[in-house]
């Protein structure tokens, strides 16, 4: 059988291609799944997907119509997939349930500190022999507080390195993690994590509940000088209101490795093209602000990881079984 993968990155490719082998025959498209894109799956019982591919009603409807049973996604989030349009098509969904969380936390981190230290613009002089220290003077974050909002594995796995440096820990999430306790954290509620942290790093999945979860009100309650670090989804800032704010002078940095609407954006160049996102566009302007294409899972333990058990997934599709990983069975 031949499976059908989109949104497969070069570098992925091969470690796609490894997995798949001896079990299925593999075809990595650099195309991601979308209305127009749909009918190239036409045939094939089972696809995968990343997160940047479109699995809304449409999409699914014209997937089943092509005979498409089974969608094996290569990632933790779901929120591109319409479940219950699935599940009414009679179609599989199965998803990565976790994978390494060390790739997100650290680089989570090396956003943190490369807009505390002005990484970027120290590098962009050098690079004109313009050695000077003015504008470049970061802080220690040794003694301060890092608020962690999602303490599971990623949450977890950050507030370990923000405990190596030596800082008071903050936590919010629905339940308390023990091993983060034993680091010393303290649980508050999440208005009083952002009044007291230096440091603000997102790590909870987008659900409808937790959808802006940093809003405006959320913004103005950080401090003037805060640094605010999103590695896990777009939609848990209203970007607009962080516009707002960094207009008006506030927080220290803003590191982001995910945008709310960075479908149709994210892993595809865009250079040579006028991008029609003014939000986008206006925040990527800021001095004080790092942007990056969704790359904190990118590496070859991580993405390892993810392929295998996408193979797993599909050969448990193939046999009848059912693991932890599915969100929509076989009917």
């Amino acid at each position: 059988m031949e499976i059908l993968a989109f949104g497969v990155q070069a570098d992925e490719k091969p470690l796609v291609e490894r997995a798949f082998a001896g079990h299925h025959e593999v075809r990595g498209l650099g195309v991601f799944l979308n209305a127009d894109t749909a009918p190239i799956a036409a045939g094939h019982e089972i696809i995968s997907t990343s997160v940047n591919c479109d699995l809304g009603a449409e999409v699914l409807a014209d997937l089943a119509a092509g005979g498409t049973r089974m969608v094996a996604q290569r990632s933790t989030g779901f929120n591109n997939i319409d479940l219950e349009v699935a599940e009414r098509l009679g179609m599989t969904i199965a998803r990565v349930s976790s994978y390494s969380p060390h790739s997100v936390a650290e680089f989570a981190w090396t956003l943190a500190m490369a807009v505390n230290r002005r990484v970027v613009r120290a590098s962009t002089r050098t690079r004109d022999f313009d050695f000077r220290l003015d504008g470049l003077m970061g802080r220690d974050l040794h003694g301060r507080t890092a608020g962690i909002l999602g303490t599971g594995k990623i949450g977890e796995a950050f507030a370990r390195i923000a405990h190596g440096f030596g800082m008071r820990l903050l936590g919010w999430d629905v339940a308390e993690n023990p091993a983060c306790l034993d680091l010393g954290m303290t649980y508050v509620p999440k208005e009083q994590l952002l009044a007291e942290s230096d440091l603000v790093s997102l790590h909870v999945p987008l659900l409808p509940a937790t959808r802006h979860l940093i809003d405006a009100d959320a913004l103005k309650t950080m401090r003037d000088d805060a640094i605010l670090v999103n590695s896990s989804r777009g939609g848990l800032i209203d970007t607009a209101a962080l516009v707002a704010e960094l207009r008006e002078g506030r927080f220290t940095g803003v590191g982001l490795d995910v945008y709310e609407a960075e479908a149709g954006l994210f892993f595809l160049d865009k250079s040579l093209q006028a991008v029609d996102d003014d939000t986008l566009a206006r925040l990527v302007t800021f001095p004080n602000v790092l942007v990056t294409s969704h790359q904190a899972y990118y590496t070859v333990d991580a993405v390892g990881q993810i392929v295998e058990t996408t193979v797993d997934n599909v050969l448990d599709y193939t046999a009848g079984r059912r693991s932890e990983n599915v969100l929509v069975p076989r009917s």
